[in-house]
């Protein structure tokens, strides 16, 4: 177990004349599972955007457990499936991945086509394999 620490968090859009986030604490556990719900616009994807990083903000955000940010970006969707998927799971077996492909109903001659051939429900249960067999890591999930 662990913990997130969010202490005095304030975080304003570039677009936006006001904070999204103002002198903002909270501490969630990692063992939690919990959403942000809210309408567009809001900051839920900003604010998981700040966990991991990718903006500026003032106050503290502390923690000792690795985020897993959902969906991945695919850099080269032309390249074989299986290849994909190892480039994410480099330390995996074949066959471990080939289970959780088959927990989905992925069809077998996916694994072998170019990402970019895929349906998007295929693309996503690629993308869900991947994300499902990540441990250790504490789950972003982004819409």
């Amino acid at each position: 177990m662990s913990h997130i620490t969010i202490h005095n968090f304030t975080f304003t859009h570039e677009m936006a004349s006001e904070p999204l986030f103002n002198h903002v604490s909270f501490q969630i556990d990692s063992d939690w599972k919990l959403g942000f719900i809210g309408r567009n616009g809001r900051g839920k994807t900003s604010f998981l955007e700040c966990l991991m990083e990718k903006h500026d903000y003032s106050g503290s955000i502390s923690h000792t457990i690795e985020f897993e940010y959902f969906p991945y970006e695919i850099e080269n969707k032309d390249k074989n499936t299986k290849h994909i998927l190892h480039d994410h799971l480099n330390r995996l077996d074949d066959w471990i991945i080939e289970r959780e492909l088959n927990l989905l109903e992925v069809n077998e001659s996916v694994y072998n086509r170019s990402f970019s051939t895929l349906s998007d429900g295929e693309k996503t249960k690629i993308l869900l394999a991947i994300l499902f067999l990540k441990e250790n890591k504490f789950l972003l999930i982004d819409e």
